[in-house]
């Protein structure tokens, strides 16, 4: 226990209740072969992403090398090794979409919540993703926040909208 310890003191993410789960994670696919992915993804989604200290703690423990954990993480897209948003908000940069106008939308939400695209606001309440198309181009501009698409988006109503997610 003393090495989970010593993750607490480096990133304040990990509490003792995040790195109790993180362990019975770990016991629970232990010795089970091919149990890195999916013990990866419980843990994403227990911690919220997946930082370097606790990919190194997961690798001691499954007696795996750190940057073979390392190199699966950044491989797949769907793990993060920065926190995520509560929300996450996709803001499609399709033709009809940029040709609508979602660019000074984007530019909006940027300025109004203080937040690159690729990055996660301060609060930890939304993060920021651009993406080529959402399939909802008779809609455009279109932006997706979690579940929820959103169509004819303009600059002046995209903080209201974002304003009802907490």
């Amino acid at each position: 226990m003393q090495q989970a310890e010593k993750l607490m003191e480096l990133n304040s993410d990990l509490t003792p209740d995040v790195m109790r789960q993180v362990d019975e994670i770990i016991d629970r696919f232990a010795g089970v072969p091919g149990c890195l992915i999916p013990v990866l993804e419980d843990c994403q989604e227990n911690v919220g992403y997946l930082p370097v200290e606790l990919q190194e703690y997961i690798g001691r423990r499954l007696n795996i090398p750190g940057s073979t954990i390392y190199g699966v993480v950044t491989f797949y897209s769907f793990f993060s090794m920065v926190p995520k948003g509560r929300h996450t908000v996709k803001v499609c940069m399709g033709t009809a979409c940029y040709v609508r106008g979602i660019a000074e939308v984007l530019s909006r939400l940027q300025t109004g919540y203080q937040v690159d695209v690729g990055g996660t606001t301060d609060d930890r309440r939304f993060s920021l993703d651009a993406v080529r198309c959402l399939g909802a181009c008779g809609l455009a501009p279109v932006v997706v926040v979690d579940d929820d698409t959103h169509g004819g988006v303009t600059p002046d109503r995209i903080l209201g909208i974002l304003e009802r997610y907490e």
